[in-house]
């Protein structure tokens, strides 16, 4: 599990080693008017949110970091990936079924469920290619080159041919 999230937070990474600073801040376009450091930065963020009290086996979504340059530099983006990733890869396989207490403000209000770790990874591994198909439309709009041509897609979708 560790490993398949670690590749897809590369991609990310990769992404921006090869993009300008204002590319990566861009809101030109619509209709969200949303950036590709926008979307890099919430990834980031939730990812962070589970390592903040990881060790009081809490996680509590709606206190995110927000951290704007995170948005506008590419190169503070890279250096996010770089300790999401560390901070990952410091995960032990034994913590994954324990049970961690996960609340998020679903529109109404906070709501706290139990989750394992592995299933908090698992959501945050759909939602940030969630986001990254966001951004590959972004990528698109504004002319730049897919990092790769799985960028944005769940491995579980069918792959079409296009003539």
């Amino acid at each position: 599990m560790i490993k398949a999230i670690e590749e897809n937070l590369l991609r990310g990474k990769k992404l921006l080693e090869n993009i300008s600073n204002e590319e990566y801040a861009n809101t030109s376009v619509a209709p969200y008017h949303s950036s590709i450091g926008c979307h890099i930065r919430h990834i980031l963020d939730v990812f962070s949110c589970i390592f903040k009290e990881l060790e009081n086996n809490v996680i509590d979504f709606s206190v995110r970091e927000r951290n704007e340059l995170a948005e506008i530099k590419t190169v503070v983006g890279i250096e996010y990936f770089n300790s999401i990733i560390l901070k990952l890869k410091a995960l032990k396989e034994e913590d994954f079924n324990k049970i961690i207490k996960v609340s998020d403000d679903l529109g109404s209000g906070k709501v706290t469920a139990n989750y394992t770790l592995s299933a908090v990874l698992m959501q945050t591994q759909s939602h940030t290619i969630h986001h990254y198909a966001s951004i590959g439309y972004l990528i698109y709009q504004l002319g730049i080159d897919l990092p790769d041509a799985d960028f944005g897609f769940n491995p579980t979708t069918p792959k079409k041919v296009f003539n």
